[in-house]
């Protein structure tokens, strides 16, 4: 089915042997390089919200990088509670698809985590990867909180990583962008006669990149869910090597009227791995229990039969993947090192 739906660049300036006299008379001022910090515009100042130890060394008879993250301090509360059930996501970027998660940990904001990950990478190609350690509030109903996140652009900031160095980082606020999986755009029809539902996923649009090319291989896959249980299960096409997938694809579901308002939808963003594990790149929910959006574009399909409703929905983190309360491909420890 088919829906239509600074420049830093100088010249070089060519210098004469002359007399001490006609050197004076260039002004060296004006061929000075501008510094980034010394812009006119002050850099606005970074929004923080507790620290994040962790240490790094490198495995040279394994060719891995030792992440061993320690603990958080001074996390802020995002529960009605007054705190927040914690974890750490952890990413050797420009690669997504092999990420690490330490377990979750609750009612808690200074976690000791003391938790050891390794990432096969070769030495010599660490000056062209970073670490990205996303922090997390756990809920298991909806999609996780971001709390915020460390980025360490340079690996060898403190040591050449023979041995292990232990580092205190800020954690810096979660911003739009940091936390933005992309969108996806589908609608959802509803014959009450034919207890028929359609949902046709049209497209997305600016998906996180998983691939370490920058790209990704995004399909669909959509559940049927009723009373917390998977009933039926559907898929789209793959499309390869692209972050603005078009599909329009449908979807059907036979659904009786009298079983409507007792089901819902969970719509998963995929992104296909010929080799390993595919990854879910975001998610998002339609039906009576679902938030906001979800909730809002399920009952205007109710509401209009037989007519199409089409609505752009923000993706999510997937809540699936830090429910098992379980620390993801973690390594043998190695000796502790001196408390930071």
């Amino acid at each position: 089915m088919n829906v239509t739906s600074v420049d830093f660049s100088m010249d070089t300036v060519p210098l004469r042997q002359s007399s001490t006299a006609s050197i004076g008379r260039i002004k060296p001022e004006l061929y000075k390089q501008k510094s980034v910090d010394s812009d006119g515009e002050a850099k606005e100042p970074v929004e923080t919200c507790g620290k994040l130890s962790f240490s790094l060394r490198y495995d040279y008879e394994e060719q891995a990088l030792v992440v061993r993250i320690l603990k958080a301090l001074d996390l802020p509360a995002k529960d009605f509670t007054g705190t927040s059930d914690p974890y750490v996501k952890i990413y050797l970027l420009p690669e997504r698809k092999k990420k690490f998660q330490t377990r979750v940990h609750r009612k808690n904001l200074n976690p000791m985590f003391d938790e050891t990950f390794c990432f096969p990478v070769v030495y010599d190609e660490l000056c062209n990867r970073k670490l990205h350690f996303s922090v997390y509030d756990f809920d298991r109903f909806t999609s996780h909180d971001m709390i915020g996140e460390v980025v360490v652009d340079n690996l060898f900031e403190l040591s050449d990583l023979s041995r292990e160095a232990v580092v205190w980082k800020d954690i810096h606020a979660a911003t739009t962008e940091s936390v933005d999986l992309g969108e996806i755009m589908y609608s959802l029809c509803y014959l009450p006669t034919a207890g028929r539902m359609t949902l046709t996923v049209i497209k997305c649009r600016n998906l996180k990149a998983m691939d370490i090319t920058g790209s990704s291989d995004p399909y669909v896959k959509v559940y049927l869910i009723c009373d917390g249980r998977r009933l039926k299960k559907r898929k789209t096409t793959t499309k390869k090597s692209t972050l603005n997938p078009v599909y329009n694809e449908a979807i059907i579901f036979d659904i009786p009227p009298e079983n409507v308002e007792q089901v819902s939808l969970s719509i998963m963003v995929m992104d296909y791995d010929r080799v390993g594990h595919n990854e879910v790149i975001g998610v998002c929910h339609a039906g009576p229990d679902a938030e906001g959006l979800g909730r809002d574009h399920w009952n205007e399909m109710l509401a209009y039969p037989r007519k199409p409703i089409t609505h752009w929905h923000a993706l999510g983190e997937w809540p699936g993947r830090a429910a098992s309360f379980e620390s993801q491909g973690s390594c043998p420890s190695p000796k502790p090192p001196q408390t930071p």
